[in-house]
């Protein structure tokens, strides 16, 4: 964490950026630790929430972008090819794809808290051609929520960022699973309400 918080004094918004686009790319790396920490350094007045904020979603948003344009130009082959490398089992592709089919919006915003699942969603979005401005829409949405809230939370927290980042980074992806099927519950009931309304 200390050597994170002198990387950042040092760089700057650049090693900001930097570290955003890693970690949006779905490498493992402390890119959230990093705008938490971050947020930091803006409550002590050392950075600017403004400028924080348009680089944290700038970098996520290219990193999300390239991870995007190698699923959909190199497609699943690449992926059945490179998986002992990247870490990537038949299961989870399978698994992020159906989370995907069901429904695009919610994966793409959401698939980021599912454990297993998160590094690959902005792949699979590329590998099944979803509509680039539609990926960077729901893309945006998420950028922008997950770099205020990460920001906010150094700001408020200022010294104790080490116990709020480690409960954030393991707490976070149940509630992004709990919210995903609290909304895909809601889309089946509604599929289900229009069948019934036909039938009648």
């Amino acid at each position: 964490m200390d050597y994170i918080v002198e990387y950042l004094s040092a760089l700057g918004l650049a090693g900001l950026l930097l570290g955003v686009f890693i970690e949006s790319l779905g490498v493992p790396f402390p890119g959230g630790i990093m705008v938490i920490i971050t947020g930091f350094l803006v409550n002590q007045g050392r950075m600017e929430f403004s400028s924080a904020l348009l680089v944290t979603l700038f970098g996520y948003t290219a990193g999300s972008f390239s991870a995007y344009l190698i699923g959909r130009n190199l497609g699943q082959p690449f992926f059945a090819r490179c998986s002992k490398y990247l870490h990537i089992s038949p299961e989870r592709f399978s698994q992020a794809q159906v989370w995907l089919d069901r429904s695009a919006p919610a994966f793409i915003i959401f698939g980021r808290f599912l454990p297993g699942v998160s590094n690959l969603t902005p792949y699979m979005a590329g590998v099944s051609r979803i509509g680039i401005g539609y990926f960077l829409f729901y893309n945006t949405i998420f950028a922008a929520g997950w770099g205020s809230l990460y920001l906010i939370v150094g700001m408020f927290f200022g010294y104790n960022y080490r116990v709020f980042s480690d409960y954030l980074n393991s707490k976070l992806p149940l509630v992004g699973l709990g919210m995903i099927l609290l909304y895909l519950g809601y889309f089946y009931m509604r599929r289900l309400l229009k069948k019934r309304v036909k039938n009648i």
